[in-house]
């Protein structure tokens, strides 16, 4: 989990407003592990033996003060959570309009669950926020949640399946995949498209949003044509962000991506999808580029439920 530097507040948002948002909190450098992952990858998630966090008593005490969130302000409801050995997701919801920004409510949840752990520091400053609004489907967040665990034991347990070629059909489309396949799992994917007859007004609120996504652990996807397009994925690449990079590059057993996107899909920032069947012309005339925008737009609006087949 990232550290994502700078200011990750969205600017086009009311922080004290009702709203729903998904909270990612990183576990302080000095802190202890808030529990290690047990149970068996294979078995189904959520059923009995499959992947979840043990515990540790800092995890415990952490549970413990998720419990109490109601006592830090009425209008705060917690709808799920995801405890991981080092950070914390939260689904949480302002049912009403706060006498100050979220913010503030989630450093007094950091202080009880210091308090209760009986530690001065559990967390990183700062949090990472995903706004939910009616775009965003809540039962997929839900089950990306459940399934951290799972996730993080399929990347300890097949290292090497996160920096090979493998083969992914979506749709009655085949695709080659490098990189970190789970990123097709993420909720929070947005297309990354920058119109010639877009007015300035429209690009600086895209880019508003684009960055507040990816600097907050969302996934931006796009095959990064244009000069614009190409500085949105600098920016995003500068904060260790994720993305999907659409390309017609075809890669084989013997051919690995360049030196940057071969340690960023071994790090798992980056997954690189190259239709083969059929296939992209590999000339970057308009015909292509608009296929490969609209292919963008397709991975976009998946569904975060993608299984991936693993094989010791």
């Amino acid at each position: 989990m990232k550290n994502w530097s700078g200011n990750n507040r969205a600017r086009f948002h009311d922080y004290a407003s009702k709203c729903i948002y998904h909270i990612t909190m990183l576990k302080a450098k000095e802190a202890p592990a808030f529990g290690c992952i047990a149970g068996d990858f294979r078995l189904p998630v959520g059923s009995y033996g499959s992947s979840y966090l043990a515990a540790s008593p800092t995890g415990k005490a952490i549970k413990l003060a998720l419990k109490m969130i109601p006592d830090i302000h009425p209008a705060i409801s917690l709808f799920q959570y995801a405890l991981m050995p080092d950070h914390l997701h939260m689904i949480i919801a302002a049912t009403d309009r706060l006498d100050e920004a979220i913010g503030r409510k989630l450093a007094r949840f950091k202080l009880k669950a210091a308090e209760l752990a009986q530690t001065s520091r559990l967390f990183e400053l700062g949090f990472n926020d995903q706004i939910i609004n009616s775009s965003r489907n809540l039962d997929t967040i839900y089950r990306h949640l459940r399934e951290n665990p799972y996730r993080l034991a399929v990347r300890r347990a097949f290292p090497q399946y996160f920096s090979k070629i493998n083969s992914i059909t979506i749709g009655n489309l085949q695709f080659n995949a490098y990189g970190n396949m789970h990123l097709l799992n993420n909720p929070f994917k947005e297309q990354v498209v920058i119109h010639r007859a877009d007015s300035a007004a429209t690009k600086d609120a895209n880019r508003e949003k684009w960055m507040h996504v990816v600097s907050n652990g969302g996934v931006l996807v796009s095959p990064f044509i244009s000069r614009e397009e190409k500085e949105i994925r600098k920016i995003a690449e500068g904060i260790e962000g994720r993305i999907i990079l659409i390309s017609n590059e075809i890669f084989d057993e013997r051919q690995k991506p360049s030196g940057n996107d071969f340690a960023r899909c071994t790090n798992g920032n980056l997954l690189i999808l190259t239709p083969v069947n059929p296939p992209l012309p590999q000339s970057l005339s308009r015909a292509a580029c608009l296929e490969m925008n609209k292919l963008a737009a397709t991975i976009t609006t998946l569904p975060a439920d993608i299984r991936l087949a693993l094989k010791n």
